[in-house]
């Protein structure tokens, strides 16, 4: 149920909407939007349409949400979420660009490559300290020495980095480090995961599930959403289907469905959709051009002898011109970067 109150509804009467639901084992999340406030209500659908809500004092209307999805939809927060990292902002009209290695190989690979991506535009760095890979013998990463040395990229370059957390016991190690916490393909149903990152005050990345539809993709988000934490920036990293002449395939349709459906920013990442680094540039286009919030691009300045995706890492040369093609793209549709 989504209550919409009056614009002049005082705190009082929101307060009284809220004790009413909370008195019935309900949650009660209050969203403060710039003209008027909306409380969406969790809990025991049949015991929440009994309350007479509409006749409470404040109260506009009552809207019952079918979705399974209530808390990151549209009709919950009409407007946009705008999330502001270390100065740089998502979801608020403008194209963010995250670059950088997909994994944190070395001080050397990383200040090369962070320092050739902030040149050529990019404002959030990426690198993973924790890898969840294929085989248990690949490289798994560095732990968290790879974290200190995102940390010491971040100071060097003045860029906000994401890096991904693989398990509930090492979030806080994670979020400790890095500006915004990522949630990989592979984790996006690890319910555990979800729920303990939803815990923390630090900014979430939640990749789609490669199999996932939009609604059990939105449902995990609920996820972390319902637990408080309200910074959550989805991100379409191609999904599996019949096609095997790319990694996987990326669903630009699913970047204007979620806007409608949800408030959350969105993010594409065609390195891993594509697997295919010449494949990178054409799909990072596509995303500003359907109305992306912005992009995630792998870049390494030796793709060759990358210790994770190689084949997808674009070079900095390349993500330079990828950069000057975005900004003719953006500047052409109105769209600051």
């Amino acid at each position: 149920m989504i209550i919409v109150m009056k614009k002049d509804a005082t705190q009082n009467e929101i307060q009284t909407v809220v004790n009413r639901l909370e008195a019935i084992d309900c949650e009660a999340h209050v969203s403060v939007g710039r003209f008027r406030t909306v409380i969406g209500a969790v809990g025991d659908r049949n015991q929440i349409l009994q309350l007479p809500l509409e006749a409470l004092a404040g109260v506009e209307r009552a809207v019952p949400v079918m979705r399974s999805y209530k808390l990151v939809s549209r009709e919950f927060h009409e407007s946009g979420t705008v999330i502001e990292v270390r100065g740089v902002r998502i979801g608020d009209g403008s194209f963010t660009s995250v670059a950088g290695p997909c994994a944190v190989e070395s001080r050397d690979v990383l200040f090369e490559t962070a320092e050739a991506v902030r040149a050529a535009g990019a404002t959030v760095l990426r690198g993973d300290a924790f890898k969840p890979r294929t085989s248990p013998f690949s490289f798994q990463g560095l732990k968290e020495k790879g974290l200190i040395l995102l940390a010491e990229a971040r100071e060097e370059f003045d860029m906000p980095f994401v890096a991904e957390v693989l398990d509930p016991r090492d979030v806080d190690l994670v979020a400790d480090y890095a500006d915004i916490l990522r949630i990989g393909t592979r984790n996006m149903s690890n319910f555990a995961l979800l729920t303990e990152v939803g815990r923390t005050k630090t900014p979430v990345m939640l990749k789609r599930g490669f199999t996932a539809t939009l609604e059990e993709w939105l449902n995990a988000a609920e996820y972390i959403y319902k637990e408080g934490n309200q910074e959550i920036i989805l991100v379409e990293r191609g999904i599996r289907t019949f096609e095997t002449a790319s990694r996987n395939t990326l669903d630009i349709t699913a970047v204007p469905l979620l806007k409608e459906m949800s408030h959350l920013p969105v993010l594409v990442d065609p390195s891993h959709a594509s697997g295919k680094r010449h494949l990178v540039a054409p799909l990072a286009r596509a995303g500003l051009a359907v109305g992306a919030d912005g992009l995630m691009v792998d870049v390494h300045p030796a793709p060759d002898t990358a210790l994770v995706d190689g084949a997808q890492a674009i070079l900095p040369d390349e993500f330079a011109e990828l950069m000057r093609s975005i900004e003719v793209m953006a500047r052409a549709l109105g769209i600051p970067l």
